[in-house]
């Protein structure tokens, strides 16, 4: 059963080729347009890659990457077909190139909608891994000469300045590690002493938070020590006074930052799929209307095409079979060229 069998006149058939033409290269823009957003949030990610616990989300703009990566050169070869179309003295050379051109370009479409997937489903495993990254990342801000944590300070003051929050899911998450290393303590201090002894665990806590945390907008100095002791500072009631410093949580923040980029990403993805599915048909109608011609005296006769000569099913099936006699009769020819 032929599938969307469409009659072609000479006049059609050039006009079918002009506008493969012209969409292949509107492909290719979006193509690099994708290929470049991939990137973006691929260098976006490794940036904040201390504060996150792996690096699963990683998978988004590594498909995104890879479709438009084969979409440009998918493009590029569908604009040289296209070209060579109108003359049939050109065409008939890209005829074995076909079924490996209709392979890669669905294997496009599918990286296009594996990409949109992943976009989706991402977002939880995102959020999970920012949500063990960031609590590690305030764990270890004073591990300033242990190796391999020597810059989790630098990253988590640059993080909060830079995204205007202030620990993982709010400020309070500072009150419940101790921040500040032993080198900087005056154990001979009474108050540090009574500090540390009134924890269960030997920490020096308090109701501060680090200087990155301090909102520059307030017209107020900045109160990141002794935040909840309202009797610590003039005027200042920390239940009902708008606090000076960050109040958003370095995870919310971080979190919605990669959605929009990821939402970007899904629409720039969406319109290269479709783009890509309508180059994918174009090129099948023109290749079998052109096939129905070749090697006919009189080009400018009528000619059939369609979408599918056969089911789906079939379809699939026949081409398989044609995969792997191809396959066999290349192993063939290797194995008898080493005889």
């Amino acid at each position: 059963m032929v599938l969307f069998k469409t009659k072609f006149t000479f006049q059609k058939r050039v006009k079918l080729a002009q506008t493969l033409w012209v969409l292949s290269w509107v492909s290719i823009l979006v193509g690099c347009l994708t290929f470049g957003l991939g990137i973006f949030l691929k260098v976006q990610l490794w940036i904040h890659n201390e504060v996150m616990d792996n690096t699963v989300a990683h998978a988004v703009p590594n498909t995104v990457i890879a479709a438009g990566l084969v979409g440009v050169l998918l493009g590029l070869f569908t604009s040289k077909i296209s070209q060579d179309s109108l003359d049939m003295a050109k065409y008939p050379r890209w005829k074995s190139f076909m079924l490996p051109y209709f392979f890669l370009s669905i294997l496009s479409c599918l990286l296009c909608l594996t990409a949109l997937f992943l976009s989706i489903v991402m977002r939880g495993s995102l959020e999970e891994s920012l949500k063990i990254g960031l609590r590690n990342g305030i764990r270890f801000y004073k591990d300033t000469d242990t190796p391999g944590r020597c810059y989790q300070k630098r990253t988590m003051d640059k993080l909060q300045m830079d995204f205007q929050c202030c620990g993982n899911n709010h400020y309070k998450d500072w009150f419940e590690v101790q921040w500040i290393s032993n080198r900087y303590l005056d154990f001979s201090s009474k108050e540090v002493k009574d500090r540390i002894k009134s924890n269960v665990d030997g920490r020096y806590l308090m109701d501060s938070v680090p200087f990155s945390c301090c909102n520059p907008n307030s017209p107020r100095p900045c109160i990141q020590n002794q935040i909840t002791n309202n009797s610590a500072h003039y005027s200042y009631s920390y239940q009902t006074d708008e606090l000076n410093i960050w109040i958003r949580g370095c995870r919310d923040a971080l979190l919605s930052y990669y959605t929009g980029i990821m939402a970007t990403n899904g629409a720039a993805v969406t319109m290269f799929f479709l783009l890509q599915a309508s180059v994918l048909v174009s090129m099948r109608f023109l290749q079998t209307s052109m096939d129905k011609i070749t090697g006919v005296e009189d080009v400018e006769v009528d000619s059939e095409g369609f979408l599918l000569e056969k089911g789906v099913v079939e379809t699939i099936s026949s081409n398989l079979e044609k995969t792997k006699a191809l396959f066999k009769s290349s192993a063939g020819e290797a194995g008898g060229g080493e005889a």
